[in-house]
Order: structure tokens, then C-alpha cells, then sequence
């Protein structure tokens, strides 16, 4: 339940700060003595003054309810010098959990960090803060203010004429109960809507992160349908919270009005027993000037602020959520389903385990959607380098995918013994050192090794640029080759038996992409490679050919012999590797 964890870490928050509650309601007391005057000093003003004909007296006693104002002036200042003590206190708490959630996402999986800046982790440090931090001041202004208020109005009939609490407190109570009784379900559609609307703020950033990939993989139908059910959510629960207002906004007016009918009503009675004309009038004053007014206020700010602000804290009272796996390590075990390929791929060189296997692997965006891959069967054998090529949203990027374990297939197996690491073609580059950067997928590789892998790949000259390895990083500083560069430094020291380049080189020039693909295949393991250019495909051992209908995979020169989607490729390739 949306309270079952808030509330406890309220009374501890408020405890925490006892002091600055009882400062607030030592300046809320003073507030209901400006109450109290204002409708006792109008009674006695009219039974003690004016109706017995004693102007003096009344116009004295006029006098001390404008003092009780001046009085609950005073008292406001108070007021909000101890409100702060409460308000500030809690904002920057938020603030600290909201970098802890967003930092802990980040460690865990930092190839999703920045899209998360863009989104919910953004959100909650912003704009849901300043709602926690608003609500909560309005909040406890207009509860502190009801309650004293009504305090000193229940406390002034009561000694004006005890009567006067019977007419009017029954339907004030009535009408509180039913406020009171919506505020649970507006509570729940009030969270479900913060629900939808961070599932598709996180959508629409992680498609915007993805688009060319979504075009190229042929998803857009998928996406836009996944989008529009998001958008649809939201507007019906808008819709909800609107009915929800609708009942509140009667229970309102109920609570609001239903006092002064009902001291109306009992005029008659209450001038038979007694009741003097100044005691009715002061008892209208309390309800016109003081005690509905607060009311108002009350279930103005619990039916809005408090139903957003219970909803807001619940989302900061949440442990921060298990990140998914990060891709670039994710394990893979073997995933099973159904059909088979016309003709098996070879398998390729090596003796051992092979480092990736797939038999009769097919993938669809959706249950009607045209498979990307169809019944593809492939073996990448140990310290095989591996390329595969296609036409744009043939599948490549899908293929890795699926050996790094990001999708599952729709039918076949993928069997892939170790951990992969997958270099998509945008390389995530956090702030930090530059060795921490390098060594992110291998924390323990010692020093020998990082300069190993840095000669290996030509980076010195780049991290003499950057400060050396211990100079720390600003990724928005870095080109998107630097940004490769450094990428492919954490491929070439990790300990992945599998290493995965989603066009991970498409940035860098002709010689320097020859330079790491030949180092990465030098490294203990195998490299699959999107290859973007003919050099590319020259230097594996194999090259798979994607084109929508059946693969082909085998050297280089076999291809050219055999396949004319390679052929044209190759020559349309041919300036690229000149």
C-alpha cells in the first residue's frame, strides 16, 4: 500500500526534527488565539455592546478582535520561519536519495546511464522533488492552520453557547468523512499515473537513443504501437483523476456549506433556548471567516498536494530497483525454441568449445511481424574472427544482439559458454579516470597489461592528450573516435571469450579500424565484427552474408565466387578501402 511505507518514515523524519514541529505549533497556537478573539470579540461586541446600548463596550470589544488579528499576523511570520526548519530539511533529503537511486542504476548498468539522465533519474531529482518539497509545505501550512483554527472556533462557541457545537459539528464531520474516503483511490490512480508517465518518458528516451537501430531492424511498427499503448494509459487515468476531483470537489462544497445550513436551520431552536443573537453571530463568524476558509484550504491541499506528495514519496522510499544485467557483460545461457535453416553454416576454425553456437535461430519484432532472422544456424569457433555484412536492417545488429543475450529469439537456440562483451556503435564513455574507463570490464588487469592493450591499439598518443591514465574524463569533451578508441581499450583487456563490435569502428579512419580489429583478433577469444567496410570482411577468417532469406558464410574470396549480394556489396565497398 502507497502509505504502508511512508508514513513510518514520516514519524521518523518528523522526530528527527521535534524541535522545529514544536516551535510551528507554539506560532500555530498564537494563530488559533487570533481565532478565537475574532469570533468571541463579535459576540460580546453585540450582546455586551451595541444591544444594551453600550457603544463603548462594543466597539472596545471590536477592538480586541482586530487585535486578535495583528496577533495571528504576528503569528504567520512565526509560522513560516519554523515551516522552513521542516521543508528544507526534507527537499534535500530527496535530493540526496534521488543521486544515490540514479547512481546505483548507473554503476549497475552504465551503458544506460545516460538515457536514464534523460529521463526518470532527471525526474525525480527536478521536477518530482519539487512537487515533494512544494506539497509538503503547502501541506503542512493548511493542516497546522485547520487544525488550530478549529480549535479556537470549536473552543469559541463553546463558550459562547455549547449548543452550537451540536448543529454544526455533524455535518462538518459528514462532510470531512467523505473527503477523507476518496483520497485512497485518488491516491492509487494518482501513483499509476506517475507509473505511466515515467514508463513512457523512459520509452520515448530510449527509443530516441535508438532510432536508427529501430529503422534498421524494421521495429517502427512495434515501437510506435508500444509508444501509443503507453500514451493511451496516461490519458485514462487522467481521465480517472478528473472523476476522482469531481467527487471531491462535492464532498467540498457538502463539508463547506452544510454548517451554515444547518445554523440556519436551528436559528428558531436555538433562539428558544436561549441562544443570544451576538453568540449566533459570533458562531457564523467563526464558520464564514475562520473555520471554512481553513477547511477549504485542508481538503484542497490533502485532495491535490497530498495525494501527489504521498504518491511522490513512495517513489523515493523504494529500494533502489536491481539493474538489469549490463549488456557488455551480460552471461548468456542457452535459450531454446523451434525451426531450422536451409543450409547449416560450416563451422569455423579451432579446436574446443565453440564460442557461440546457433541452430535454427529466428527473431520478429512482434507476433505478426516479418522475421529479421529466419531459421539462421552459425558456429563461431574458438579465437575465430568472424564478419557479417548485409544490406541496411538485414539483421546484423539483431544478430549481435542476440549472441551478446539483449533479445531472446522467437525460435531456435543460442548457446554461448562464456560472458560477452558487446560494443554497440554510440561507445559509453562515463567521467572518471581514463584507467578506470580501460579497465571497466576487467577491474583487476594490472599495469603491464593496460599498457599492453594501449600499444596493442595505438592509444597512447590519446591518453597523453587526455592527462595520462589517471586524468579524469569529460565525456562530452570527446569525439565519437576518441570516445571508440577508448572503447575498444576496455574490449582489448576484457577477459570476455567474445567480443562483440556493433559497427564499433564506424567513426575511426581506415588504418586505425585495421589496427584494432587485428589486435582484438590477436587476443585470447573471438570477435564477430558488423563490418561497414571491405577491409573489414578481407581480414576475418570468415564473413557471414545476411540477406533476408538465407545466409552464407565462408572466406572472403569463396564468397566472392559464390554470392552476388557479396560481389555487389564488395564493389560497392571498393572506394571505402582505398
Amino acid at each position: 500500500m502507497t502509505a504502508g511505507r511512508v508514513l513510518p518514515e514520516g514519524r521518523r523524519f518528523l522526530l528527527r526534527r521535534r524541535r522545529d514541529v514544536l516551535r510551528l505549533a507554539a506560532w500555530s497556537l498564537l494563530e488559533s488565539a487570533h481565532t478565537f478573539l475574532g469570533g468571541y470579540g463579535v459576540a460580546r461586541a453585540l450582546d455586551d455592546g451595541f444591544l444594551a446600548g453600550r457603544t463603548g463596550t462594543g466597539l472596545l470589544w471590536l477592538a480586541v478582535a482586530a487585535a486578535g488579528a495583528l496577533l495571528g499576523g504576528l503569528a504567520v511570520r512565526g509560522v513560516f520561519t519554523g515551516l522552513a526548519g521542516l521543508v528544507e530539511p526534507l527537499r534535500d533529503g530527496l535530493v540526496r536519495r534521488a543521486v544515490a537511486h540514479a547512481l546505483t542504476a548507473a554503476v549497475a548498468d552504465p551503458a544506460r546511464a545516460e538515457r536514464a539522465a534523460g529521463s526518470t533519474a532527471v525526474s525525480r531529482l527536478t521536477h518530482q522533488t519539487e512537487i515533494a518539497r512544494d506539497s509538503f509545505a503547502g501541506l503542512v501550512l493548511t493542516a497546522r492552520s485547520f487544525v488550530f483554527t478549529a480549535l479556537g472556533a470549536l473552543v469559541g462557541m463553546a463558550s459562547l453557547e455549547p449548543a452550537l457545537t451540536l448543529v454544526v459539528l455533524p455535518p462538518l464531520l459528514l462532510g470531512l468523512a467523505v473527503f477523507l474516503a476518496t483520497l485512497a483511490p485518488m491516491a492509487a490512480v494518482q501513483r499509476a499515473f506517475l507509473d505511466a508517465d515515467e514508463a513512457l518518458s523512459a520509452q520515448v528516451g530510449a527509443v530516441g537513443a535508438g532510432l536508427r537501430d529501430v529503422a534498421a531492424c524494421g521495429g517502427e511498427r512495434h515501437v510506435a504501437a508500444e509508444a501509443g499503448r503507453l500514451v493511451d494509459a496516461e490519458a485514462r487515468l487522467s481521465r480517472r483523476l478528473a472523476r476522482w476531483a469531481a467527487v471531491r470537489t462535492l464532498a467540498l462544497g457538502a463539508a463547506g456549506r452544510l454548517p451554515v445550513v444547518a445554523l440556519l436551520v436551528a436559528t428558531p431552536w436555538l433562539l428558544r433556548e436561549g441562544v443570544t443573537a451576538g453568540a449566533l453571530l459570533g458562531a457564523l463568524t467563526y464558520l464564514v471567516q475562520a473555520l471554512l476558509p481553513a477547511l477549504d484550504a485542508l481538503m484542497t491541499a490533502l485532495g491535490a498536494a497530498g495525494t501527489r506528495l504521498l504518491v511522490v514519496l513512495e517513489r523515493f522510499t523504494d529500494p533502489p530497483a536491481d539493474a538489469p544485467v549490463p549488456a557488455t557483460r551480460a552471461p548468456r545461457s542457452p535459450v531454446s525454441a523451434t525451426p531450422a535453416e536451409d543450409r547449416p553454416a560450416p563451422a569455423g576454425p579451432g579446436a574446443g568449445q565453440p564460442a557461440a553456437e546457433l541452430r535454427g535461430v529466428s527473431f520478429a519484432y512482434g507476433p505478426g511481424a516479418r522475421p529479421v532472422l529466419d531459421g539462421l544456424d552459425l558456429v563461431v569457433g574458438p579465437g575465430e574472427h568472424l564478419a557479417v555484412v548485409g544490406p541496411s536492417g538485414i539483421g546484423k545488429s539483431t544478430l549481435t544482439a542476440l549472441l551478446a543475450g539483449l533479445v531472446a529469439p522467437t525460435g531456435g537456440t543460442v548457446t554461448v559458454p562464456g560472458a560477452p562483451a558487446l560494443l554497440p556503435q554510440q561507445a559509453y564513455v562515463f567521467t572518471g579516470t581514463v584507467l578506470d574507463n580501460l579497465r571497466y570490464l576487467h577491474p583487476g588487469a594490472t599495469p603491464d597489461e593496460v599498457r599492453r592493450a594501449v600499444d596493442a591499439l595505438g592509444l597512447g598518443p590519446l591518453v597523453r592528450r587526455l592527462g595520462g591514465p589517471d586524468a579524469v574524463i569529460d565525456p562530452g569533451r570527446l569525439s565519437q573516435g576518441e570516445r571508440q578508441r577508448l572503447a575498444l581499450g576496455r574490449a582489448y583487456l576484457s577477459p570476455a571469450p567474445l567480443l562483440l563490435l556493433d559497427e564499433a569502428t564506424c567513426h575511426l579512419d581506415p588504418d586505425t579500424e585495421e589496427r584494432a580489429e587485428r589486435a582484438l583478433a590477436a587476443r585470447p577469444g573471438a570477435l564477430v565484427v558488423v563490418a561497414h567496410r571491405i577491409s573489414s570482411a578481407v581480414r576475418a577468417d570468415r564473413v557471414l552474408v545476411l540477406d533476408g532469406d538465407r545466409a552464407q558464410c565462408a572466406p572472403h574470396d569463396e564468397l566472392l565466387a559464390r554470392s552476388a549480394l557479396y560481389r555487389d556489396l564488395a564493389g560497392l565497398w571498393q572506394p571505402d578501402a582505398a
